[in-house]
């Protein structure tokens, strides 16, 4: 194995965070098993608090997928939303502004008028059929661990993408799914213990889809960070 230099371990690095995107248009091919053993192998190395490592993972793959999909769509147009975990109570000042940013400029890159509330809708209901992507990884954590259960498994989804992106494949988060947990528990057979954080959704990213066009913007580190000596 070779062994990388510190800047190039930095430049890999930057390189893969520069890469990775919300992909929200997907081929149908498969990722090969050997490709999925090494994707959850490399997302295995998240550090956790006391090395509790509370994710759990599902993994839905082709015809499973489908199935999920098609299921999760009959469960929201039938059930109201319920979350494992409490949602955000409201989107104000900055926050807001870059919420509507980035649903805008995706919007913008679909030819979907702001006013458009229908079409709009209709790319949010994408959210579960997972935007045509043949994997799903839904990502629970153990409810006894609370906040600092869901906080690992934050940093497993940030490592699971970031791994994605080094071997050829793309990906997207989606907190949409766990906003009806009841559904994903149900038709996964997944226990009352665990909680959903989320949903991956992964796979070879469609290069003509044109949600796949736009970027999101990042705060500037003196907006975000503050060092103090």
């Amino acid at each position: 194995m070779t062994t990388l230099t510190g800047s190039q371990t930095q430049q890999a690095l930057a390189q893969l965070l520069d890469e990775r995107y919300s992909c929200r248009g997907y081929l149908p091919d498969l990722v090969p098993q050997d490709t999925l053993n090494r994707l959850f192998e490399l997302a295995q190395r998240t550090a956790s608090w006391c090395n509790t490592q509370p994710w759990q993972v599902t993994v839905t793959s082709g015809e499973a997928t489908s199935r999920f999909a098609a299921a999760l769509s009959d469960y929201t147009a039938s059930h109201p939303p319920r979350s494992d975990f409490e949602i955000p109570a409201k989107y104000a000042g900055v926050y807001d502004e870059r919420r509507k940013e980035s649903g805008f400029a995706l919007y913008e890159s679909l030819g979907i008028a702001r006013e458009d509330r229908a079409a709009r809708a209709e790319q949010a209901g994408r959210n579960f059929s997972f935007f045509g992507a043949p994997h799903v990884a839904v990502i629970t954590t153990d409810r006894d661990q609370g906040v600092y259960g869901a906080v690992d498994c934050g940093g497993y989804v940030g490592n699971l993408m970031l791994a994605a992106r080094s071997l050829g494949l793309a990906s997207v988060a989606q907190a949409a799914i766990a906003m009806y947990s009841d559904g994903v528990r149900e038709h996964l057979g997944l226990t009352e213990d665990r909680m959903t954080v989320c949903a991956v959704s992964f796979g070879y990213e469609d290069p003509s889809h044109p949600a796949n066009a736009f970027r999101t913007t990042r705060a500037p580190v003196e907006v975000a960070v503050d060092f103090t000596r």
